[in-house]
């Protein structure tokens, strides 16, 4: 990506999350990124391709974010507490990407087989992650998508909580809901049930 379109990325996404698409113009993104308004048609077609090419760019770095540090020589638990806390970093951090994400995520999507297929590809670890937990017998055979509702969504949504002052989860408290989020996507053996 030329360094003139991440510019343009970089200033659409700092403007995004703090007016909203409402009030963005491409006046605005211009100022912020430093160029003539015509540099910005260089590189996208119109308002709408500029946010849809920043979708992808939000979700993107969303998805690196979420991975920092998650290797696939970590134990499965490892990997799933990794995950977890950098799902609930980032958005207790409420920084441009996390403000983005949440906005994008609020609209219905405008191509959804192709927005699907993109996410599904810059978060292909995570599935896979899910996938050999399932393959391993260590996680429900579930769908990864509902294994990662289940399992990694919490944290976003009790961090949302923690930030509008609705919890306040300290570390021993954190570690809980890490285990009770492991717990709901493992396996139970019949003879574990028993006991």
């Amino acid at each position: 990506m030329s360094d003139k379109k991440t510019q343009i990325l970089e200033a659409t996404e700092r403007l995004l999350a703090k007016h909203g698409f409402d009030r963005l113009s491409m006046q605005m993104v211009a100022k912020e990124a430093g160029v003539a308004a015509g540099t910005i048609y260089r590189y996208f077609s119109d308002k709408n391709d500029l946010l849809s090419q920043l979708r992808n760019h939000v979700i993107g770095k969303c998805a690196e974010n979420i991975l920092h540090g998650f290797t696939n020589d970590m134990s499965m638990k490892q990997q799933f507490v990794t995950l977890w806390r950098n799902a609930w970093q980032i958005t207790i951090d409420r920084d441009d990407n996390a403000i983005n994400r949440e906005q994008f995520d609020s609209l219905p999507y405008q191509n959804g087989t192709e927005q699907k297929m993109a996410e599904r590809e810059v978060f292909a670890p995570i599935h896979q992650f899910f996938e050999t937990g399932i393959a391993n017998g260590i996680f429900k055979p579930l769908s990864t998508d509902v294994l990662s509702g289940i399992g990694l969504e919490p944290a976003i949504c009790l961090a949302r909580k923690q930030v509008r002052g609705v919890i306040n989860l300290d570390a021993s408290a954190l570690d809980d809901a890490i285990n009770a989020c492991w717990d709901a996507i493992c396996l139970h053996k019949e003879s574990e049930k028993s006991k």
